[in-house]
Protein backbone atom coordinates (compact mmCIF):
# COMPACT_ATOMS: atom_id res chain seq x y z
CA UNK A 1 0.00 0.00 0.00
CA UNK A 2 1.38 3.39 -1.00
CA UNK A 3 1.79 6.34 1.34
CA UNK A 4 -1.19 8.26 -0.13
CA UNK A 5 -3.43 5.18 0.16
CA UNK A 6 -2.35 4.73 3.77
CA UNK A 7 -3.19 8.37 4.56
CA UNK A 8 -6.59 8.08 2.85
CA UNK A 9 -7.37 4.87 4.77
CA UNK A 10 -6.39 6.56 8.01
CA UNK A 11 -8.63 9.51 7.11
CA UNK A 12 -11.53 7.14 6.52
CA UNK A 13 -10.90 5.48 9.89
CA UNK A 14 -10.91 8.89 11.59
CA UNK A 15 -14.33 9.89 10.27
CA UNK A 16 -16.66 10.28 13.20
CA UNK A 17 -20.32 9.46 12.83
CA UNK A 18 -21.63 12.98 13.38
CA UNK A 19 -24.02 13.15 10.46
CA UNK A 20 -21.36 11.62 8.20
CA UNK A 21 -18.99 14.57 8.62
CA UNK A 22 -15.32 14.24 9.41
CA UNK A 23 -14.04 15.51 12.71
CA UNK A 24 -12.11 18.76 12.29
CA UNK A 25 -8.70 18.79 13.97
CA UNK A 26 -5.91 21.22 14.66
CA UNK A 27 -2.72 20.33 12.80
CA UNK A 28 0.72 21.92 13.09
CA UNK A 29 3.73 22.09 10.83
CA UNK A 30 6.95 20.95 12.44
CA UNK A 31 9.02 23.21 10.16
CA UNK A 32 7.34 26.63 10.42
CA UNK A 33 5.22 25.94 13.51
CA UNK A 34 2.03 27.33 11.97
CA UNK A 35 -1.35 25.72 12.70
CA UNK A 36 -3.88 24.41 10.19
CA UNK A 37 -7.52 23.46 10.82
CA UNK A 38 -9.02 20.63 8.78
CA UNK A 39 -10.41 17.13 8.83
CA UNK A 40 -7.03 15.81 7.60
CA UNK A 41 -3.53 17.19 7.35
CA UNK A 42 -2.73 18.93 4.07
CA UNK A 43 -0.29 17.26 1.65
CA UNK A 44 1.91 20.36 2.02
CA UNK A 45 1.91 23.00 4.72
CA UNK A 46 -0.16 25.89 3.33
CA UNK A 47 2.29 28.35 4.90
CA UNK A 48 5.81 27.04 4.26
CA UNK A 49 5.20 24.18 1.81
CA UNK A 50 6.67 21.44 4.05
CA UNK A 51 5.67 17.93 3.03
CA UNK A 52 3.05 15.82 4.84
CA UNK A 53 5.43 13.92 7.16
CA UNK A 54 6.17 17.24 8.93
CA UNK A 55 2.48 17.91 9.67
CA UNK A 56 1.02 16.33 12.78
CA UNK A 57 -1.83 16.92 15.18
CA UNK A 58 -1.01 20.04 17.19
CA UNK A 59 -1.58 18.31 20.52
CA UNK A 60 1.20 15.85 19.63
CA UNK A 61 3.62 18.49 18.42
CA UNK A 62 6.22 20.59 20.16
CA UNK A 63 7.93 23.02 17.79
CA UNK A 64 10.95 24.93 18.97
CA UNK A 65 13.03 27.62 17.35
CA UNK A 66 15.18 28.01 20.45
CA UNK A 67 18.34 26.29 19.29
CA UNK A 68 22.00 26.76 20.09
CA UNK A 69 23.82 27.64 16.89
CA UNK A 70 27.43 26.84 16.15
CA UNK A 71 29.34 29.55 14.29
CA UNK A 72 28.84 27.61 11.04
CA UNK A 73 25.09 27.11 11.63
CA UNK A 74 24.71 30.80 12.50
CA UNK A 75 26.49 31.85 9.31
CA UNK A 76 24.37 29.44 7.25
CA UNK A 77 21.14 30.59 8.93
CA UNK A 78 22.04 34.23 8.27
CA UNK A 79 22.75 33.42 4.62
CA UNK A 80 19.50 31.42 4.39
CA UNK A 81 17.58 34.41 5.76
CA UNK A 82 19.08 36.64 3.05
CA UNK A 83 18.26 34.06 0.36
CA UNK A 84 14.64 33.84 1.47
CA UNK A 85 14.19 37.61 1.84
CA UNK A 86 15.67 38.11 -1.62
CA UNK A 87 13.53 35.38 -3.18
CA UNK A 88 10.36 36.66 -1.52
CA UNK A 89 11.01 40.19 -2.81
CA UNK A 90 11.65 38.85 -6.31
CA UNK A 91 8.48 36.76 -6.31
CA UNK A 92 6.28 39.57 -4.99
CA UNK A 93 7.72 41.87 -7.67
CA UNK A 94 7.05 39.25 -10.35
CA UNK A 95 3.49 38.74 -9.08
CA UNK A 96 2.83 42.40 -9.74
CA UNK A 97 4.66 42.82 -13.05
CA UNK A 98 4.65 39.57 -15.01
CA UNK A 99 2.60 39.54 -18.20
CA UNK A 100 0.86 36.21 -17.54
CA UNK A 101 -2.20 35.74 -15.31
CA UNK A 102 -1.21 32.28 -14.08
CA UNK A 103 2.32 33.59 -13.53
CA UNK A 104 0.95 36.33 -11.27
CA UNK A 105 -0.78 33.69 -9.13
CA UNK A 106 2.25 31.40 -9.06
CA UNK A 107 4.66 34.15 -8.08
CA UNK A 108 2.30 35.47 -5.38
CA UNK A 109 2.07 31.98 -3.85
CA UNK A 110 5.84 31.50 -4.04
CA UNK A 111 6.42 34.92 -2.48
CA UNK A 112 4.27 33.99 0.51
CA UNK A 113 6.10 30.71 1.00
CA UNK A 114 9.55 32.32 0.72
CA UNK A 115 8.48 35.01 3.21
CA UNK A 116 7.46 32.21 5.60
CA UNK A 117 10.89 30.63 5.14
CA UNK A 118 12.46 33.97 6.06
CA UNK A 119 10.28 34.00 9.20
CA UNK A 120 11.64 30.56 10.17
CA UNK A 121 15.22 31.83 10.00
CA UNK A 122 14.25 35.06 11.79
CA UNK A 123 12.96 32.93 14.70
CA UNK A 124 16.04 30.68 14.68
CA UNK A 125 18.28 33.76 14.74
CA UNK A 126 16.10 35.40 17.44
CA UNK A 127 15.59 38.57 15.41
CA UNK A 128 12.70 40.94 16.12
CA UNK A 129 11.94 41.23 12.40
CA UNK A 130 13.29 40.03 9.10
CA UNK A 131 15.10 42.46 6.82
CA UNK A 132 13.31 43.61 3.71
CA UNK A 133 14.38 42.83 0.17
CA UNK A 134 14.34 45.09 -2.85
CA UNK A 135 14.97 42.62 -5.64
CA UNK A 136 13.69 43.50 -9.09
CA UNK A 137 11.94 41.31 -11.63
CA UNK A 138 10.91 41.25 -15.27
CA UNK A 139 7.74 41.97 -17.22
CA UNK A 140 8.13 38.91 -19.44
CA UNK A 141 6.85 35.80 -17.66
CA UNK A 142 9.43 33.51 -19.24
CA UNK A 143 12.25 35.71 -17.90
CA UNK A 144 10.74 35.50 -14.40
CA UNK A 145 10.42 31.71 -14.73
CA UNK A 146 14.06 31.47 -15.80
CA UNK A 147 15.17 33.61 -12.88
CA UNK A 148 12.97 31.57 -10.52
CA UNK A 149 14.68 28.42 -11.80
CA UNK A 150 18.13 29.91 -11.18
CA UNK A 151 17.20 31.13 -7.69
CA UNK A 152 15.69 27.78 -6.66
CA UNK A 153 18.68 25.86 -8.05
CA UNK A 154 21.08 28.02 -5.99
CA UNK A 155 18.92 27.68 -2.86
CA UNK A 156 18.76 23.88 -3.17
CA UNK A 157 22.54 23.61 -3.56
CA UNK A 158 23.15 25.86 -0.55
CA UNK A 159 20.56 24.10 1.66
CA UNK A 160 21.98 20.68 0.80
CA UNK A 161 25.46 21.90 1.77
CA UNK A 162 24.19 23.57 4.96
CA UNK A 163 22.29 20.42 6.00
CA UNK A 164 25.44 18.33 5.61
CA UNK A 165 27.49 20.85 7.61
CA UNK A 166 25.07 21.08 10.54
CA UNK A 167 25.47 19.07 13.74
CA UNK A 168 22.22 20.49 15.16
CA UNK A 169 19.32 18.12 14.45
CA UNK A 170 16.71 20.92 14.32
CA UNK A 171 18.74 23.12 11.96
CA UNK A 172 19.54 20.08 9.79
CA UNK A 173 15.81 19.18 9.73
CA UNK A 174 14.86 22.67 8.53
CA UNK A 175 17.51 22.72 5.81
CA UNK A 176 16.47 19.24 4.62
CA UNK A 177 12.78 20.23 4.53
CA UNK A 178 13.65 23.37 2.58
CA UNK A 179 15.52 21.29 -0.01
CA UNK A 180 12.28 19.34 -0.60
CA UNK A 181 10.17 22.50 -0.78
CA UNK A 182 12.54 24.40 -3.08
CA UNK A 183 12.73 21.31 -5.31
CA UNK A 184 8.93 21.52 -5.63
CA UNK A 185 9.35 25.16 -6.68
CA UNK A 186 12.03 24.19 -9.18
CA UNK A 187 9.64 21.69 -10.76
CA UNK A 188 6.97 24.39 -11.06
CA UNK A 189 9.27 26.57 -13.15
CA UNK A 190 10.57 23.62 -15.19
CA UNK A 191 7.01 22.59 -16.04
CA UNK A 192 6.16 26.06 -17.31
CA UNK A 193 9.41 26.48 -19.27
CA UNK A 194 8.75 23.40 -21.45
Amino acid sequence: MGFAQSVNRKRSEEIKDFGGEEMVKLWRCEICGDPYIGSAPPQNCPFCGAHLPYIKEAKQMVVSFDVTLSDKDRANAEHALQVEVSNAAFYFCAAGKTNDDEGKLLFKALGKIEAEHAAIWRKILKLAKAPTGNDTCHTENVQNLNESHERETRAIAFYNKAALESDNSRVKQIFEALVEIETDHLHLSEERLK
